[in-house]
């Protein structure tokens, strides 16, 4: 296998910075149900794929195993699943404490790591991932609201960490004999019929939305999903799922800070000490597994 010829552990900084303004998206686009948004977003994402796929990946199908096929297909439930859960649990809570609980995923993709793919970490792994969890803890705690409806909506956000965790999972295993673009689309495709069956099931309204939501829907097709999601797919040919799920334990500290300049949440001293102990465990984490990932990935130039 040849070396990435982009830095894995950039393209997982960038996507990061991307989906860090998924929530605020989502918020602004307060008139339209959540798996509308979600439809909308990887349907246009979708949309936007198709010529390129069609015209230069179309062959590929063929080639995918029935294996690789049904796992696509289970990402690709799962991811709507994700995406429900989460958009929905931004109505209850808020963007700080919704955001830091779907991004407890590496604890399940610890889990799922550990106990499917025999993974193993390092003390220091395992260490600085708790060290970037517990930040996460702080950045919500002075965010939390103690009531029915904000309780209900970190319960939405925590279950969508775990679909999320599942979605990678599957997507680890896929990315090793699938090429990017046909993985990203098939599985994309997959959610958005997903969300299609689910929004006419419940009777959402496809249409009738304010102009200015159109945007945020395309803008949610490019931003958190191309530059993202892809980009994170991408990375899962070379990182792990947990690599990768603790990068985006960031995510808090960028959702947090738009929050604070376009929807002029307040930002307090517990989501500032968290942002900067999230910031120092991820650190360590990258320090820590980034010598074993590049060892991985020279063994497998010679294969």
């Amino acid at each position: 296998m040849r070396l990435p010829p982009f830095n894995p552990y950039a393209a997982v900084v960038i996507g990061v910075i991307s989906v860090s303004t998924s929530a605020i998206l989502v918020k602004l686009a307060d008139q339209a149900p959540a798996a509308i948004i979600a439809n909308y977003r990887l349907l246009i994402a979708v949309l936007l794929m198709a010529p390129l796929v069609l015209l230069k990946y179309r062959e590929e199908f063929r080639l995918i195993h029935k294996r690789d096929w049904l796992f696509s297909v289970l990402a690709g439930i799962f991811l709507a699943l994700h995406f429900i859960l989460w958009f929905e649990s931004l109505n209850y809570t808020s963007v700080a404490s919704s955001v830091v609980l779907v991004t407890l995923q590496p604890i399940f993709a610890f889990l799922g790591t550990y106990f499917f793919f025999k993974e193993r970490f390092s003390p220091g792994a395992v260490i600085s991932m708790l060290i970037a969890l517990f930040g996460s803890i702080i950045i919500s705690w002075g965010d939390f609201q103690i009531s029915g409806m904000a309780l209900f909506g970190d319960i939405l956000a925590l279950f969508g960490a775990i679909t999320v965790t599942v979605y990678f999972l599957f997507g680890q295993s896929v990315r090793r004999s699938v090429s990017l673009m046909t993985y990203t689309f098939l599985v994309y495709g997959v959610s958005s019929i997903t969300l299609l069956l689910y929004n006419l099931t419940v009777q959402n309204d496809f249409f009738g939305y304010p102009s200015d939501h159109w945007l945020l829907f395309i803008a949610l097709a490019i931003f958190p999903t191309f530059l993202g999601h892809t980009l994170f797919n991408w990375a899962l040919r070379w990182l792990s799922t947990s690599t990768i799920s603790m990068g985006i334990v960031f995510e808090p500290v960028g959702a947090t800070i738009l929050a604070y300049f376009i929807l002029d949440e307040v930002v307090t001293w517990t989501q500032l000490l968290g942002g900067t102990i999230v910031i120092f465990g991820l650190f360590l984490f990258i320090l820590s597994t980034s010598r074993k990932s590049s060892v991985t990935i020279a063994e497998k130039e010679h294969e």
